[in-house]
């Protein structure tokens, strides 16, 4: 499995698209429509930590895990700079090991789908719900089978910033892409070339309600992207809403 070392030093610049604030407010409500007010929450596959440091600014503990040591330095410095303080920790979402229970967890941005092998997607929930504290919410998003089959598929996708030449490179085999990254940064006349590889799965909606429940948790909702509406048949990213049992 990737270490997403390249990645992590390029990830935001790939994500220039997204907006975090909004997203993160998305999130809030979800939490208000069902009527948790978390206190101290686990933002699983954390990344860089723009949601990290998001949500501890409105007053909640965090504690943000992932396994990129490289994605958690980032993170860190976020932290620093917005003046909160988020426990880091280091570690693979199957072999989550906490300090204590949480009544609330976030996994973000297709982090979900980035965790291949099914029975180390089900390990993973089962940590999460170990740790939840009963009637605590874990909202997630995933990347749906349509985009994986259509948007992702084959494709390649190039991105050009001036500084930074980006080639996303995709194999599709079934259920999984396999994704290269082929980074080309800019020095002067020249440029410095940077790789990353790894795989997403796409999960059906019957896997993933089937691996929260076997964890202990109740699927409450499921609504399309950044909506409080059901899916639709095109929809890229689907959020999951589950409640610990």
């Amino acid at each position: 499995m990737s270490e997403y070392i390249d990645f992590a030093r390029f990830y935001d610049r790939l994500m220039y698209d997204c907006d975090y604030d909004q997203r993160a407010d998305y999130i809030i409500s979800l939490f208000n429509r069902f009527a948790c007010k978390p206190k101290l929450m686990l933002d699983l596959a954390c990344g860089t930590g723009n949601f990290t440091y998001r949500m501890a600014q409105l007053g909640v503990d965090l504690i943000g895990v992932d396994m990129s040591a490289d994605m958690l330095g980032i993170a860190r410095e976020k932290a620093e700079l917005y003046n909160v303080s988020p426990l880091f920790l280091c570690q693979k979402a199957d072999e989550l090991d906490l300090y204590g229970t949480i009544d609330s967890c976030i996994c973000t941005l297709d982090s979900v789908n980035h965790i291949t092998d099914y029975d180390e997607l089900c390990r993973a929930f089962d940590k999460v719900s170990l740790f939840m504290e009963k009637g605590g919410l874990f909202i997630f998003d995933a990347n749906t089978e349509y985009k994986h089959k259509v948007i992702l598929g084959d494709n390649t996708f190039v991105t050009d910033d001036g500084e930074l030449y980006t080639v996303w490179s995709n194999e599709n085999d079934g259920n999984i892409v396999n994704i290269t990254l082929d980074f080309f940064l800019k020095k002067g006349d020249m440029y410095e070339r940077f790789s990353e590889e790894f795989s997403e799965r796409a999960y059906t909606d019957e896997e993933l309600k089937n691996a929260l429940e076997n964890a202990g948790f109740e699927t409450v909702a499921v609504y399309g992207d950044m909506t409080f509406d059901a899916p639709k048949p095109d929809e890229e990213r689907k959020i999951f809403i589950a409640r610990k049992i």
